[in-house]
């Protein structure tokens, strides 16, 4: 499904910070997910959310990765969030 919400463009300007994160998510991930896409039209900001995401669900702590990705399952399973 793709969303409705008007998206920037990375080949718009090949190298520049758009393409830079969404190369990024696609090495992370392979592929750019739709949620990250509607926040395409301000790369400034999506690069900071970004930065905040990898560090709070990779970064340092007690918890591990899995057990991170499940908090979150399980918080829009709770909210009635499917995506």
């Amino acid at each position: 499904m793709m969303s409705w919400i008007r998206q920037g463009n990375p080949t718009d300007e090949p190298g520049g910070l758009l393409d830079q994160v969404y190369s990024a998510a696609k090495t992370r991930a392979g592929d750019v997910a739709e949620i990250l896409k509607v926040m395409s039209l301000r790369p400034d900001l999506l690069q900071s959310f970004m930065q905040f995401y990898v560090q709070l669900m990779k970064g340092p702590g007690a918890l591990t990765t899995a057990e991170r990705e499940w908090i979150a399952v399980l918080t829009s399973e709770a909210n009635n969030c499917h995506y």
